[in-house]
């Protein structure tokens, strides 16, 4: 009857100190705060924003990209109407950010995708697909990219991003995709 006295009051004791050398104190935590405070040193980027140093020094490799190229390099999509294959005036800060990247970085190679909607015969898809895929590539080529660092490929309807017939399915299969 000891024994089980002495295991139960283990049980109750055990948690208790746990959650008591778990807890810390409000003074230790402003305390941390101050210094690390102290620490960063504040510094103003080009653009007029105050940032702390160690924020800026902590950069990943993506991150690093898209201060330098501006979030537009991210994107990797460029959407198309219905049997054309003339880019949209809104791709046009995207695609100057992919060149900036190729023209600064001549031993990268980009290939573009060229896509369709399931409308029309295959032969056809395959063609405009390619249309569409090179008018990316002539755009690239205008802004100072090598045609060597450039790969031009038709998938025609065969690699639809959405499986459904609506129109908004179909518009979001009409595209070019770039990868790297």
């Amino acid at each position: 009857m000891n024994i089980s006295m002495i295991a139960k009051s283990l049980l109750i004791a055990l948690p208790m100190l746990a959650l008591g050398a778990c807890s810390s104190s409000s003074e230790s935590d402003t305390t941390s705060n101050e210094t690390n405070k102290a620490n960063s040193a504040v510094v103003v980027a080009e653009n007029g924003v105050e940032t702390n140093a160690i924020d800026s020094l902590n950069l990943t490799d993506e991150e690093k990209l898209t201060n330098e190229y501006s979030d537009a390099i991210l994107e990797t999509t460029i959407q198309f109407g219905f049997d054309t294959s003339v880019l949209e005036s809104r791709y046009t800060k995207i695609l100057d950010a992919h060149a900036k990247f190729l023209v600064d970085h001549p031993t990268q190679s980009l290939t573009i995708e060229g896509n369709t909607d399931e409308r029309g015969t295959p032969e056809y898809n395959i063609a405009l697909g390619e249309r569409r895929a090179m008018s990316v590539s002539t755009y690239l080529e205008n802004m100072g990219v090598t045609s060597e660092q450039i790969n031009v490929v038709s998938y025609g309807e065969e690699k639809p991003v959405n499986l459904g017939h609506s129109a908004a399915a179909r518009a979001e299969n009409r595209r070019a995709e770039l990868t790297y």
